[in-house]
């Protein structure tokens, strides 16, 4: 056996420990919340460290810094924060659900420091607005390495340096490919895959168009669809990437290399409203819009394939508004648009196992239009936390059999008018230990950190 010579194996042993402490960092790291839904857009929480209650005494806020209106949630990376927001020429707003309101401002798009709340950059440029609920951008940013991507409710597709916030590319869904801008504006939050972004931009042929996330350069188009509210999402199953589109008229899987189409399952919201991403669990699917519409799927194991298993009754399901469910454990949770409860469905044939306004407005307890509440899972876990839209951060423990609050915190003030009442439409970012919360007047960091 041959024996390094003292320095050799003081080099290796030096090595071998540098390498064990790099390991353990890395294991240690906390996770990042780069785009709408978290790392891999399923509203799981992985990061260990978190709270899994809320104390009588509350949380402690870190820090408050002033925005303007939106709707969009933020996104965290690389110790930063992203939002967007709509600074207006007039802070007259009204709110019709079935008008366009005509409004003078700018978007933007803001950088601040995750731990200081420090404002870092910001990206602006002028936008008239021609939409109904004009208070602001709907889409999350999403970051990817060194680029953030980002589109405005009417259409402006960007594309930013994250560290700098200078404009790598921008193109306009209106002036480059013809787009009508549905009455609630553009809210399918891009979604970045390998070296593609896919955008929802409606039209014949371009229902989802595929660009090069480098030069912006259109690589393929598909489907003869509306816009649209929902996002575009990748599945993996029966061994085979998917690409997901809900529009208008159905969900939709295609080759996210080349655009082609594997199948297709009816599904027509109401108003047009495809706005929650279809959630999977094993080989099932849920989708679920406006209107009282919802269709369990069953995705096939040895080919791109798909037939429905069941349809929403007046009574069953639950129909998803303006936040995702979840899919977890064979239970469908989620918020609902008709009754705006809370509800938790069996995914093997939609009856409704119970129903819960505690996380969506406590002091109703039988209607609420488009009552909303969104539901982020802490790990593999039963708990969740849940960001209602009177702006409270409750945690709870979620099964089949009910809820059970483990505690709730008044983070922000609702500040946009829905149906007669305040309401905070925003999704959070979990990272660092952190919760990131956004209203219409403030950017809010919470320490969500065990202690």
């Amino acid at each position: 056996m041959h024996l390094l010579p003292v320095a050799g194996r003081s080099l290796l042993v030096t090595t071998f420990s540098v390498a064990l402490v790099f390991l353990a960092s890395q294991a240690g790291m906390a996770d990042d919340w780069p785009q709408w839904m978290g790392p891999q857009r399923d509203d799981v929480y992985r990061e260990s460290g978190v709270i899994n209650a809320i104390p009588e005494d509350g949380l402690k806020v870190k820090w408050r810094v002033p925005i303007s209106g939106g709707y969009a949630g933020p996104a965290v990376a690389n110790g930063r924060v992203f939002v967007t927001d709509y600074l207006a020429a007039s802070n007259e707003i009204s709110n019709n659900p079935g008008a366009r309101q005509d409004r003078q401002g700018k978007e933007r798009v803001l950088a601040f420091s995750a731990e200081s709340g420090e404002k870092l950059w910001e990206y602006a440029y002028d936008r008239p607005y021609s939409i109904s609920y004009a208070v602001g951008p709907r889409c999350t940013p999403s970051v990817d390495g060194d680029l953030l991507y980002w589109m405005g409710a009417e259409g402006d597709l960007v594309c930013l340096q994250v560290e700098t916030g200078e404009l790598a590319w921008r193109r306009s869904l209106v002036d480059d490919f013809g787009a009508e801008i549905p009455i609630w504006g553009c809210s399918g939050h891009p979604l970045v895959d390998g070296d593609l972004l896919y955008v929802m931009v409606g039209g014949e042929g371009q229902g989802v168009v595929a660009f090069d996330k480098r030069s912006g350069e259109v690589q393929w188009k598909a489907l003869d669809t509306k816009m649209g509210y929902a996002p575009p999402s990748i599945i993996e199953t029966s061994g085979t990437r998917q690409l997901i589109i809900y529009h208008p008229e159905g969900v939709s899987s295609l080759n996210p290399k080349t655009g082609q189409q594997y199948w297709e399952i009816d599904i027509e919201p109401a108003f047009e409203m495809s706005i929650a991403r279809p959630m999977v669990e094993g080989n099932r699917m849920y989708a679920s819009g406006i209107g009282n519409q919802s269709v369990m799927i069953e995705l096939e194991e040895d080919q791109p394939g798909a037939k429905a298993l069941w349809y929403g009754e007046p009574k069953t399901s639950v129909y998803s508004g303006t936040a995702t469910p979840l899919f977890v454990d064979g239970v469908v949770y989620g918020s609902d648009c008709s009754v705006g409860s809370l509800i938790a469905v069996d995914a093997s044939n939609g009856d409704r196992l119970w129903t819960n306004f505690q996380a969506t407005k406590p002091d109703e307890t039988r209607f609420i239009k488009h009552g909303t509440a969104f539901l982020t899972r802490l790990g593999e876990s039963d708990r969740y936390l849940v960001f209602s839209e009177v702006g409270d951060l409750l945690v709870a423990k979620m099964t089949k059999s009910g809820f059970e609050s483990l505690g709730r915190f008044h983070v922000l003030d609702p500040t946009s008018e829905a149906f007669g009442r305040q309401v905070v439409w925003t999704h959070p970012a979990y990272a660092n230990q952190t919760g990131f919360f956004r209203n219409d007047k403030e950017l809010v960091a919470v320490d969500l950190a065990q202690e």
